[in-house]
């Protein structure tokens, strides 16, 4: 097992942690034969077939604005050091560290799978989410081009979408999503976490760069599709500086709405992400932690309904009271764009046979 106390070129994370599910501990231990000049061959990305029987996730949170959402990939090679979503691979047998961000399943039959799930009678329309785990355009999309399956599904069913992305990479289905947004039945959030461009390589070191963001949203707005801004994470001493700066950018470049999120660091990722502020960040790690902490209650993830997007207290009031001021500013309505049509439906024919085989 590798064991970096370093950051890894490229990516976020600079170590894999044993899963909290593990029976089996690893000790890593320093033989004498590695050295500063290491090869980065072990840190390659590994696709990994997935062969899940369904693609349809349902959740009842009252904290986030869907109930269904589809995710064709486990795992994202933008490597963002502070993502929530980590812990999932843990779910797996693998590490929420280097793992998640190099060892990436897909799921080759999610179409197949998804106009299955679409043309069964019980099926109920309400808008599907794509990007609420890992980034549905993250680099494999650009040959895999699942994502792409799954709009060409919803599209032709006029089923209505909604996309949280960080990725230019959407541009390229403006085909698709242009003619749905006409219909009322599509929408995306570009999520710009800083405009600073060497703070986005350490923190999202697999993204698209800021300037490359706020074009993405000038492109899909200028092509008519209602695009807003997420503002995510805003994290203590390190991005929440940014928050008026981002606003504006993204006013000027035509965000029709906007909404935030507070640091988060459930299960694996709070030990992650501290490794990753004391690599970066040294000076700044104990502040930024107390105030995550203080901000949580006293502890640093707070996983109830009503607290865990946005926190309270003192630090948690101030943020959200600029945010505020800052969207009335920029002229940016709060909140995702939720009035998507589903009455436009049609349940696609019932499928026979076996999925295709890969």
């Amino acid at each position: 097992m590798i064991d970096r106390r370093k950051p890894a070129g490229g990516r976020g994370a600079s170590s894999n942690p044993r899963s909290r599910f593990d029976t089996l501990v690893i000790e890593p231990v320093h033989d004498g034969w590695d050295s500063d000049g290491e090869s980065d061959a072990a840190l390659k990305t590994e696709l990994i077939k997935d062969d899940s029987k369904s693609v349809i996730a349902r959740n009842s949170s009252p904290d986030v604005p869907f109930d269904q959402s589809i995710n064709p990939y486990r795992g994202c090679e933008h490597g963002c050091a502070y993502c929530y979503a980590r812990p999932t691979h843990a779910w797996l047998g693998l590490s929420p560290g280097l793992d998640f961000e190099t060892k990436i399943l897909f799921k080759p039959d999610a179409a197949h799978l998804l106009r299955e799930e679409l043309s069964r009678p019980g099926y109920r329309c309400s808008t599907i989410t794509l990007g609420t785990n890992t980034d549905p355009y993250q680099p494999a999309e650009s040959t895999l081009k699942l994502t792409r399956s799954v709009l060409e599904v919803l599209s032709d069913c006029r089923h209505p979408v909604s996309i949280v992305t960080k990725s230019a990479l959407i541009e390229r289905d403006i085909d698709l999503l242009a003619p749905m947004a006409n219909l009322g039945l599509a929408s995306v959030m570009v999520s710009v976490t800083t405009l600073d461009d060497d703070l986005k390589r350490r923190l999202e070191p697999r993204t698209a760069s800021p300037s490359r963001r706020l074009k993405t949203i000038r492109t899909l707005s200028e092509a008519s599709i209602p695009v807003g801004v997420l503002v995510a994470p805003v994290i203590p001493a390190i991005n929440d500086q940014e928050i008026e700066a981002i606003l504006a950018a993204s006013g000027d470049a035509g965000a029709c709405n906007a909404a935030y999120i507070l640091l988060r660091l459930p299960h694996e990722v709070a030990p992650l992400f501290e490794e990753w502020l004391r690599l970066h960040y040294p000076r700044r790690s104990d502040k930024v932690m107390s105030l995550v902490s203080q901000a949580r209650g006293g502890r640093l993830n707070d996983p109830r309904f009503g607290h865990r997007m946005s926190g309270h207290g003192p630090w948690a009031e101030m943020i959200r009271q600029r945010f505020r001021k800052s969207c009335r500013r920029a002229g940016i309505p709060i909140g995702e764009h939720r009035d998507l049509d589903t009455t436009a439906f049609s349940r696609p024919p019932a499928q026979s046979g076996q999925l295709d085989l890969i």
